[in-house]
């Protein structure tokens, strides 16, 4: 067995409380985005680790081609 075969072996597995999770904070961000377009607003992202006030619809459209 590789080294590069061992660490996948150790590495944690996500579990489903840990999916559920992340499934949880996927939509309540969308939600966020979603809200907001529709009420005209904008939101501060992190931008290669500078704040950037971004407009929402802007993001929703990001948001949608990823989908």
């Amino acid at each position: 067995m590789n080294k590069q075969s061992e660490m996948e072996l150790n590495k944690p597995q996500p579990t489903e409380l840990f999916s559920k999770i992340l499934e949880g904070i996927k939509k309540a961000s969308r939600k966020l985005v979603e809200e907001s377009a529709a009420q005209g607003l904008s939101l501060v992202i992190s931008v290669n680790g500078e704040a950037k006030d971004v407009p929402a619809e802007q993001l929703l459209s990001q948001v949608s081609e990823k989908k």
